[in-house]
């Protein structure tokens, strides 16, 4: 499959927030290294997207907003399992705002998610009860974008997430590997990977090979 961006392509970058690198909140183990991977890989696209994680304060997905949880615990909500997470990202805080040396000025969207206080959102696409969509996809068929290539944080959550949305919508899905960086918690990685290949993603190692 040729690879390389044409104008129907698009680099949707997720979540390369100061919360999710080392010193943040919720940091994702060596998560700046995908910066300047993501810079290079921004270069040969056409058309950029971003999505960015914008919580209000007191969101139901934090382990602050249930007495006697700890984070990483998963409870039952309304929509489904919901893993816990500590305060991240809070809309207009230092840690929602994007890694200062990623290159965002030639994105030509910027996705918030997650902002609806009772449900969380991993993916672009979709809040977690699989059904509220964020109008990525309406604007990608607007556009004329059928082909999404994926980098970012984190690759067994939002990346994975994502990916498979975009499979589930009918757009070719493509991760870059050498962009991305995973919290692989309780074996969320490998659970990812496997789910991703089930849904048709494909899956490149670095930016040479696009």
């Amino acid at each position: 499959m040729q690879m390389r961006p044409g104008d129907d392509d698009l680099l949707l970058i997720i979540d390369v927030q100061n919360d999710f690198c080392p010193g943040g909140a919720l940091a994702v183990a060596d998560g700046d290294a995908v910066v300047p991977v993501i810079n290079r890989l921004a270069e040969r696209f056409a058309h950029i997207a971003l999505t960015q994680d914008w919580h209000p304060s007191g969101h139901s997905s934090f382990a602050t907003s249930h007495p006697g949880a700890a984070p990483f615990e998963t409870i039952r909500m309304p929509y489904g399992q919901q893993t816990l997470w500590p305060d991240h990202c809070v809309q207009g805080t230092p840690g929602a705002a994007f890694h200062p040396q990623l290159a965002t000025e030639r994105a030509e969207l910027v996705i918030r998610k997650g902002f609806r206080p009772e449900i969380d959102s991993y993916s672009a696409f979709y809040e977690n009860d699989r059904r509220t969509p964020t109008g990525l996809a309406g604007y990608l068929r607007e556009r004329g974008l059928q082909r999404i290539f994926l980098a970012g944080l984190a690759t067994d959550f939002c990346v994975h997430y994502s990916a498979v949305d975009a499979r589930r919508l009918g757009f070719e899905a493509v991760v870059v590997e050498a962009g991305c960086r995973a919290i692989d918690l309780a074996g969320s990685l490998d659970a990812a990977w496997t789910a991703m290949a089930a849904a048709g993603v494909q899956r490149v190692k670095d930016v040479a090979a696009i």
